[in-house]
């Protein structure tokens, strides 16, 4: 019933610009903080960005002014605009939104980031 599905994830040069989607089904993201994670291989998934139900957003030190997360309400999606790419960027970049006592989980885009 609820799906997260990400899109928009591929292969870039260093210093280019990407933009991941989340499109959610099941139920309204609008209700939901929503957030991006991100997980390299051998590492833990670590926060990237979130938008709270009440459009607050928080991002990770490593991505503070060149990530952007915005959600569109209308089409129940949620992007993270990524700028500035680096190789350390470079990981399966999951959607994740929750609304206690609920928890959500879509299965992952790549995106890798080359030198």
């Amino acid at each position: 019933q609820v799906q997260l599905v990400e899109s928009g994830g591929g292969l870039v040069q260093a210093g280019g610009s990407l933009r991941v989607s989340c499109a959610a089904s099941g139920i309204s993201s609008s209700m939901f903080d929503m957030g991006w994670y991100r997980q390299a291989p051998g590492k833990q998934r670590e926060l990237v960005a979130g938008i709270s139900s009440g459009g607050s957003t928080n991002y990770a030190d490593s991505v503070k002014g060149r990530f952007t997360i915005s959600r569109d309400n209308a089409k129940n999606t949620v992007y993270l605009q990524m700028n500035s790419l680096k190789p350390e960027d470079t990981a399966v970049y999951y959607c994740n939104a929750k609304s206690w006592p609920y928890v959500y989980w879509g299965q992952g885009t790549q995106v890798t980031v080359s030198s």
